[in-house]
């Protein structure tokens, strides 16, 4: 009878699998860097009325070229001039800055005439032509190398382009650049910087998983020395991965940079239940009981350990939905829900196949267990005679740690993502050194409760004050704004000389203004003044220096605007979406511990159910505090900044490491239901759940060092910590955990 129902449910299973499957396969590779934007944010509801007003500040792509010899080189600068031909010729580019078209409009007699910086057909004029560019104030740093040993070019592509339209617009460029066989060229932006993040993405995925396959196979094989016992775990939690990938696409959702750490994770964090319930059904094969006993004793004494194990995990996981960023809070959504299908099938599949299995041979094993229980009965003995020098060192460790954490900074940097070998990374650094930085600086300047415009005079020597300070100590590149828009104008009426570029006296200034605003409806007008006037954007490019230093130049900025700007005309905000990738770092940090405050609360509750006690409580948490602590002071010493991959790792690494604890505690509560002393419940709970917890252990460990292979720093992060804080959390299970009941509870201690 056990058998046929279980036949009839492995078909039910089998079909539905195979639909899943079919379902999954509709899964596809998505990446928006504006999905890492706060929600529901009021600095994100001002940045979108930003680019409602002036412009989208990331819709751009720059293009680096740097020659062998001179940049000021004929052949090299006629190759410049029909490469931005081409790229013009682009779908979805709008606009080409090159060196070889931007020129210095002067307005004579005969109106309006533009001379080119660069006169391409006569190489005799270059030396005269290079001096004036590096004499021109907006040229070097944004056109022109600061080294003078390559220039760039500006691309603007249409606002906010598809993944269909940046894949095609990034394919392009790198199809026409490769047709010109530049010395070296160097590419970045948000265009390329999607490309690149997807295709690392789904490359890595494989890897992951592959490498974590063969690793678990490895751990199993050598665990129970049977392909039963290799095969069998393997099906149930790939079953879980295709119906959690099926459940991802009926909802909606497509795999991003978080989700690729999904089927590594749920691999292995999965695999610890099944381990959990072989490992018992296979003691009490040994104790002589028959299968269909031994599998009913198993789920009656595993199953509850089991469960609340699994509430601890994907509670660790569900705090993640205290963070403001949309793919962190689908990421703890989703391997929660991964979580709760594993366990389901786990009670379900692998009793169904255990059932239609020959019952394994377990004296053919007999001396594998005594290896394990010899080894393990040391641990048991070293425990009782050293468990006042355990609690000693831990004390020792705990100041070191909290020593560590009081270095550890909130700190950010754009593409610290990408490893230095990756040629976006190159790209980004070479833009960093080479010219004024890749990363945007945005501040709009409002007028205080006033009917003048940005263009009023007091206004703009406000705007002037505030751009000198910019320059020389904020450290920005060159700045557009309006008044480089006025300066640029008193230029063109004073004959183009460098030397006019300056907010003119105020005498003439109001008819200077007056012929500007003829040009109101033009694209630098609209991009640099609102459409009432009564805001202004000043843009500049800065190198990454980090959120961290950044702050810190913003709040010398803001005192610098409330003791030198007169506060009754203007007011400012910084804005755009480095800003906002800062500031959601900064929340992120601060609502993981809210995070884990909560993990803590959700434990504490079930180890107050199972054993009514508030030292039981103490006594469970404390093992897994300690190891989240250790990976604080580890981070603090070692100069790991706290960000949004490093935050996100201590409830995860929280809600795993708890489940050993967990399955210690619920044997130990049988064993002193039994009414055995607490010294010998001890040392039976050591024996029985020891052997399955450092093989879980083991395994999460090795499958969390798979990510260490990422070209991705967030990636390697959390491989790298996670894995670390399992292994200290497992030597606290055996060590600090047996040490604080022998401690604090009563030698002979009764259920309550």
């Amino acid at each position: 009878m056990y058998k046929l129902y279980s036949r009839i449910f492995l078909v039910i299973t089998f079909v539905i699998t195979v639909v899943s499957a079919i379902i999954a396969t509709g899964l596809k590779f998505d990446y928006d860097f504006e999905s890492f934007f706060p929600v529901n944010d009021p600095d994100l509801d001002y940045y979108q009325e930003f680019r409602r007003n002036f412009e989208n500040d990331n819709d751009y792509i720059l293009i680096g070229i740097s020659n062998k010899a001179s940049i000021f080189d004929q052949y090299f600068l006629n190759k410049i001039d029909a490469l931005t031909d081409s790229l013009k010729n682009i779908p979805y580019i709008l606009s080409v800055v090159s060196p070889t078209t931007i020129k210095n409009p002067i307005v004579g007699p005969l109106g309006i005439i533009e001379v080119p910086y660069i006169h391409l057909n006569k190489p005799e004029l270059y030396h005269q032509d290079s001096l004036n560019i590096y004499q021109t104030k907006e040229l070097p740093g944004n056109i022109f190398a600061n080294n003078a040993r390559s220039v760039a070019l500006y691309v603007t592509t249409v606002n906010n382009p598809s993944k269909a339209k940046s894949d095609s617009i990034a394919d392009n460029i790198f199809k026409i650049l490769k047709n010109f066989n530049f010395h070296t060229t160097h590419v970045a932006g948000k265009v390329i910087g999607q490309k690149v993040y997807l295709q690392t993405m789904s490359d890595e995925m494989k890897i992951f998983v592959v490498s974590s396959i063969i690793l678990v196979i490895l751990f199993l094989f050598l665990s129970y020395r049977s392909v039963w016992g290799v095969v069998v775990p393997l099906i149930i939690v790939v079953v879980s991965l295709i119906w959690l990938f099926a459940f991802m696409k009926i909802t909606g959702k497509s795999i991003d940079l978080m989700v690729t750490l999904i089927p590594t994770i749920l691999y292995i964090v999965g695999m610890s239940d099944i381990i959990h319930l072989l490992s018992k059904y296979l003691e009490e094969l040994r104790l002589g009981k028959e299968k269909i006993a031994a599998l009913k004793t198993s789920l009656k004494e595993v199953g509850l350990a089991t469960f609340l194990t699994t509430i601890t995990t994907a509670a660790g996981f569900l705090t993640l939905l205290t963070a403001g960023i949309k793919p962190v809070r689908e990421f703890g959504l989703y391997l929660a829900v991964g979580i709760f299908i594993a366990f389901i099938l786990t009670f379900t599949i692998l009793p169904a196949i255990l059932i239609n299995l020959n019952t394994p041979k377990i004296t053919e094993k007999a001396n594998h267990n005594k290896v394990w229980n010899k080894y393990l009965g040391k641990i048991v003995i070293f425990v009782f005679k050293r468990h006042k020098t355990i609690l000693i060192i831990t004390g020792f460790v705990l100041i070191a740690s909290f020593i560590g954490i009081s270095k550890i900074k909130i700190n950010n940097y754009l593409l610290e993502d990408l490893s230095e070998k990756v040629q976006l990374k190159q790209s980004f650094n070479f833009f960093e050194k080479e010219y004024s930085g890749a990363r945007a600086f945005e501040m709009v300047v409002n007028i205080e409760g006033s009917t003048e415009s940005v263009l009023n005079y007091k206004i703009l020597q406000e705007i002037n004050k505030i751009e000198e300070y910019l320059y020389s100590v904020y450290g920005t590149g060159h700045i557009i704004s309006p008044l480089f828009l006025v300066k640029s104008a008193n230029r063109a009426f004073n004959g183009g000389g460098n030397n006019a570029f300056v907010l003119p006296e105020k005498e003439g200034f109001d008819q200077l203004v007056e012929k500007l605003s003829n040009f109101k409806k033009r694209k630098e007008f609209r991009t640099l003044i609102s459409e009432d006037q009564k805001s202004a954007r000043l843009t500049a490019k800065i190198p990454d220096w980090g959120s961290h230093l950044i702050n810190e130049k913003n709040a010398q900025l803001e005192n610098f605007f409330i003791s030198k700007i007169d506060t009754t005309l203007i007011n400012y905000k910084l804005t755009g979406g480095a800003h906002l990738i800062d500031k959601n770092n900064e929340n992120l940090s601060k609502s993981m511990l809210q995070g884990l405050l909560i993990a803590f609360l959700i434990i504490a509750f079930i180890v107050g159910i199972m054993f009514k006690s508030i030292k039981m409580i103490i006594i469970a948490l404390f093992p897994n505090f300690l190891p989240l602590v250790m990976i604080g002071g580890i981070m603090g010493f070692t100069g790991i900044d706290l960000k949004v991959s490093t935050s996100i790792i201590f409830t995860i690494a929280f809600g795993i490491a708890v489940d050993d604890s967990i399955h210690f505690l619920s044997k130990l509560r049988q064993e002193l239901r039994k009414g055995k002393t607490l010294p010998y419940a001890i040392k039976r709970t050591m024996l029985s759940t020891g052997k399955a917890i450092v093989i879980t252990s083991m395994i999460l460990c090795g499958g969390f060092l798979t990510l260490i292979l990422s070209d991705f720093s967030s990636t390697f992060y959390i491989g790298l910590l996670i894995s670390l804080t399992l292994l200290f959390a497992i030597l606290a299970d055996l060590l600090l955990l047996p040490a604080l009941l022998l401690m604090i509870i009563p030698k002979k201690l009764k259920e309550n």
